[in-house]
């Protein structure tokens, strides 16, 4: 059976300009988001840029996981373009589409290994 490239099914993109919120921590996560074009600051306890990510980047991973409120805030660090991934979707993507799932754990595994070197340092 031939399955559909989930990507090309995304039908909406949101802009944001740059300083804007894009979610904060503590809200209720609906969505990941992949970059399209600019950059993303995630970041926590009040500012601390824990990452930037560029075009091609997912942030709001965790919440679509966990199914927790949001643990981090992201801040459109320039003008940029995200596509949402609805939580029906992702759980669509990891379903149908093993990569995915594994790039998914890639992004939070490097996360979690740069959060942990920053406690050692």
């Amino acid at each position: 059976m031939h399955n559909p490239d989930l990507f090309n099914q995304i039908e909406e993109y949101r802009s944001f300009a740059a300083g804007q919120a894009i979610f904060r921590e503590g809200e209720p996560g609906d969505n990941l988001y992949i970059v399209t074009e600019g950059e993303v600051e995630i970041l926590m306890n009040g500012g601390h840029v824990l990452e930037t990510v560029g075009p091609g980047g997912i942030v709001g991973e965790l919440a679509l996981v966990d199914d927790k409120p949001r643990s981090a805030t992201a801040i459109a660090r320039a003008d940029c373009v995200l596509a949402p991934i609805s939580r029906s979707h992702f759980l669509a993507l990891v379903r149908l589409t093993p990569s995915f799932a594994i790039q998914v754990m890639r992004v939070m595994a490097e996360r979690l290994r740069r959060t942990t070197n920053q406690l050692r340092g």
